[in-house]
């Protein structure tokens, strides 16, 4: 803890406003250096590797071997001031932990209807799977930023790796299976912003679904042949963590809702028991949605913006899987922040017609499924006796409205 070293990497910035944020970074760097704060500040002329060249270059640096723990946060996070104090007890306290991940919050949640079902999706994901599996001492993930590190337990694992783009994900398997223990700090909160686009959501969870498979599918063989943990970790590893819920639940929602009720309407010989097509789902979304209790009355609406993105998320896996193309694709998902939005609504963009501007937010596959389920919704409420034309005719017009680019935040170009 003597002679504290702040290590400051750049990313996911707005390229319209890239340089100013390098100044402004820059600049803070230099205050704290004047008060004689240990503070390097390091920038990549290069994106080899992206995120986890970044990262691995960063280590690579003379003055972390002073070092023993190294926090990471993405460019849009904001630590409190005692995040520290909150966290490094836990590394102190025991030797075999490798990594303290502390909680999302998120400053924009209230900008739109989209990040409102964000924040749904998210708290489930910190208030269960993170908590769960920290609490039970099984394997969860590093979300990637707002954590902390053991250097040492980094090493162990072999550092960073680029060969997917969930390099946070990819080293927390490798450090698990070398024994290293994480916990989830859930009572520590690091604020960030939530992408308000969807053109940057579906690049996101584009990224999010399609490496997970990926690196499932390269460390299989890896997991299953590893000897120091026990072979139960290993197959709830493999089953539980990556099989279930970073494959078979993208595709389960997006076949049962999209594909199967649909066709159940139209082919009147298949009969689907109301306890698998209303019950269980029901309980099921329920329980995902009680942990954001503000956002109770916006169920439906998740339902129907989760179904869409399911479609999504299958795709993406099944690339990650096939190792098909843009497997290795990174886009940098944009946090434009308020103000940067508010000055582009300001000034209007010249660049490009009006028409363009409609024409680059169409997304054909989501209007294709809509028309599908359209039509189904109409055979239904003319020759069928079950009334799912009611949820057809909504999750339709969800498909629609994200189709055509009506969710989310429109940011002229």
């Amino acid at each position: 803890m003597e002679d504290p070293i702040c290590y400051v990497s750049v990313k996911s910035l707005v390229n319209m406003c890239f340089h100013n944020m390098q100044e402004l970074v820059e600049f803070e760097c230099q205050k704290w250096m004047q008060k004689g704060v240990n503070v390097k500040y390091v920038t990549r002329t290069n994106r080899n590797g992206y995120k986890a060249g970044a990262l691995k270059e960063g280590l690579e640096k003379e003055y972390v071997e002073n070092c023993e723990f190294v926090a990471i946060f993405d460019a849009d996070f904001q630590p409190d001031p005692d995040f520290l104090w909150k966290t490094i007890p836990y590394l102190l306290e025991n030797p075999k932990l490798g990594l303290v991940q502390a909680r999302w919050k998120f400053v924009n949640s209230e900008e739109c209807m989209m990040t409102r079902l964000q924040e749904m999706s998210l708290n489930y994901h910190f208030s269960v799977e993170q908590e769960v599996g920290s609490s039970t001492y099984s394997f969860f993930g590093f979300n990637g930023t707002a954590g902390i590190w053991r250097i040492q337990a980094i090493k162990d694992a072999g550092g960073w790796k680029d060969r997917t783009t969930v390099e946070d994900m990819d080293l927390a398997v490798r450090a698990s299976l070398k024994g290293w223990e994480f916990v989830f700090a859930g009572d520590v909160t690091v604020k960030n912003e939530l992408p308000s686009t969807f053109k940057a959501y579906r690049f996101q969870q584009h990224r999010w679904s399609c490496g997970p498979a990926n690196l499932l599918k390269k460390m299989t063989k890896e997991i299953l042949c590893c000897q120091r943990v026990s072979l139960l970790k290993r197959l709830h590893l493999i089953y539980a963590f990556f099989f279930v819920r970073k494959i078979v639940a993208h595709w389960v929602t997006f076949f049962f809702y999209c594909i199967v009720i649909p066709a159940c309407v139209v082919v009147p010989e298949v009969n689907l028991k109301k306890q698998i097509a209303i019950y269980i789902p029901a309980t099921i979304t329920i329980l995902n949605a009680v942990c954001t209790p503000r956002s109770m009355h916006l169920l439906v609406f998740w339902i129907l913006f989760e179904n869409v993105m399911s479609l999504h998320r299958t795709k993406a896996s099944i690339i990650g899987l096939l190792e098909a193309n843009r497997v290795n694709e990174w886009v940098v998902t944009e946090k434009l922040g308020n103000t940067m939005k508010q000055m582009n609504n300001a000034k209007p963009s010249t660049s490009r017609t009006p028409w363009f501007r409609i024409t680059e937010r169409i997304h054909p596959l989501e209007i294709i499924v809509g028309m599908y389920m359209l039509h189904c919704a109409i055979y239904d409420l003319f020759f069928g006796h079950d009334h799912f034309f009611i949820y057809l005719l909504l999750q339709a017009g969800a498909f629609f409205t994200m189709g055509f680019g009506l969710v989310g935040t429109i940011v002229p170009n």
